[in-house]
């Protein structure tokens, strides 16, 4: 083929791939990524160009209805029991008065957005609370 080799485009495609998907984390560049590395070592021993694209265009499209969900599910494990184990069950500072809609917490030097789970008077500033559970980026907390 010349200067640029057939596995070489799809190396191309997948690092491109990667770089999107570091800029911005949606789990669906990733597919691309993984098909066009099968792709790229499929094309050492077989394929023409236009094959190969229907082979790429193949596995994305496996990648993305069985690889994408399990990647997801795995992530979204390991970021939840995380959160759990460093933070549920804290007692941290008030530094925002808290009720059911507003509130901030400071946990490890950090602003965190508060939300007082039962309590019917705001919890003052400089009171010390625990988290007890979370939803999103937002915790929500109890009066110590």
């Amino acid at each position: 083929m010349g200067i640029l080799e057939f596995w070489m485009i799809f190396i191309i495609i997948s690092i491109i791939a990667i770089i999107i998907e570091i800029f911005i984390p949606t789990m669906f560049c990733i597919n691309f990524a993984i098909a066009g590395v099968i792709t790229a070592i499929v094309s050492i021993f077989w394929g023409t160009l236009p094959n190969l694209f229907v082979l790429f265009a193949v596995l994305s499209i496996l990648s993305i209805i069985f690889i994408k969900p399990i990647l997801q599910n795995l992530l979204k494990k390991e970021s939840n029991a995380d959160f759990a184990s460093q933070y549920i069950g804290k007692i941290v500072k008030v530094i925002e008065p808290i009720t059911t809609t507003s509130g901030a917490v400071m946990i490890y030097e950090e602003r965190w957005e508060a939300r007082a789970e039962y309590e019917a008077e705001p919890i003052p500033v400089d009171s010390d609370v625990k988290i007890i559970k979370n939803d999103s980026l937002i915790l929500f907390v109890e009066k110590v």
